[in-house]
């Protein structure tokens, strides 16, 4: 399976005065979209709407390497990696 990396951001507080980012409060997982494959599906492996959340850009390099950015391990989505790994 294809997946696409997604971040959900907080989206209660805004970029901050010097340009930061709002924090990352999940990443998540979707399936491609089989007919424009850099697109994801409209809902994450966890069931939640893709359409507010950032594309992470991150793409595995070789085999058995994690589905998440390294830097993203705490804020991970468990339920998107159990679908995963039932895959």
């Amino acid at each position: 399976m294809s997946i696409i990396v997604l971040v959900e951001r907080d989206t209660d507080r805004e970029a901050s005065p010097d340009g930061a980012e709002p924090a990352v409060v999940a990443v998540h997982a979707a399936g491609a979209d089989p007919d424009v494959p850099l697109d994801p599906l409209p809902v994450t492996l966890c069931g939640l709407d893709t359409a507010q959340m950032e594309h992470s850009e991150y793409q595995r390099t070789r085999p058995g390497q994690r589905w998440y950015p390294p830097e993203f391990a705490a804020v991970r989505c468990l339920e998107c990696e159990r679908v995963l790994r039932q895959a």
